[in-house]
């Protein structure tokens, strides 16, 4: 059975992917195709590398990624966007779709023609630092004809990007719509109101899922906590090894 893994964004949340990874893994679940956006897109790319799932944690605790990813998310645009970009560079040389061992299709967003784009071929770095632009913190991002922002703004969820060549699709989603923690900058206020514009039309493709994790312990963690990896790392792990021990009649064999 083909399984496609679609990972959401959400800033330093979307470290959770990688413990959602972990714990498919451990089922024996590997995607055949994976499908992000934002700090998804990020993620996926990293896993369709090759990279198992407690490496790329290792990798981002152990070599400080996430000085690097804080940089890339921060509150002061261009400079810090190409800093991303020779972070993907460096654990990702080859710099190619065609190069992954999973393909992978990254979403990001025309802000000019108002349409959804997807990227699966050519170069990889760009797609993934404009999927990860947020309007309103960064310029966009100029590539391949287009202005580019964040995926989400249109697509915080893209299943539609794989659902037609899957038969079981996993969605990770890692924007809870209710917080346990106030909102403390301006930041996280305009990503927060972008999940809230975005809420309807991310609800209703959870239906789009065979399988939705969305660990609610995520609630209590900021979209820029990416000191905090190994928690979020964990609650995504902790959360779909209990989840995939209720549904396992479900799993694809």
């Amino acid at each position: 059975m083909r399984v496609g893994l679609v990972l959401s964004g959400g800033g330093a949340r979307g470290i959770s992917h990688i413990g959602v990874a972990a714990a498919l893994s451990e089922y024996g679940i590997v995607p055949d195709i994976i499908s992000g956006t934002s700090s998804g897109a990020f993620v996926g790319a990293l896993l369709a590398h090759g990279y198992k799932p407690r490496e790329i944690i290792e990798l981002i605790t152990k070599t400080r990624l996430y000085s690097y990813l804080r940089l890339g998310f921060g509150v002061n645009g261009f400079l810090q966007l190409h800093k991303m970009e020779e972070v993907i560079c460096r654990y990702l040389p080859h710099n190619s779709f065609e190069a992954l061992q999973i393909p992978l299709i990254v979403t990001a967003t025309d802000i000019v023609n108002a349409a959804e784009i997807r990227f699966s071929s050519g170069p990889l770095a760009i797609p993934i630092v404009a999927s990860c632009s947020i309007p309103g913190l960064f310029s966009p991002i100029m590539h391949a004809g287009y202005e580019l922002v964040d995926g989400g703004v249109l697509n915080n969820l893209p299943v539609e990007a794989i659902r037609e060549e899957t038969a079981f699709v996993i969605g990770s989603h890692c924007n809870p719509f209710l917080l346990d923690k106030p909102l403390k900058s301006t930041s996280e206020i305009v990503y927060r109101s972008l999940i809230l514009a975005m809420h309807a039309k991310t609800r209703e493709r959870f239906g789009k899922c065979d399988l939705l994790i969305e660990p609610p312990a995520l609630s209590r963690f900021s979209i820029f906590d990416f000191r905090k990896a190994e928690q979020l790392f964990e609650a995504g792990y902790r959360y779909t090894k209990e989840l995939l021990a209720e549904v396992r009649p479900r799993l694809p064999a």
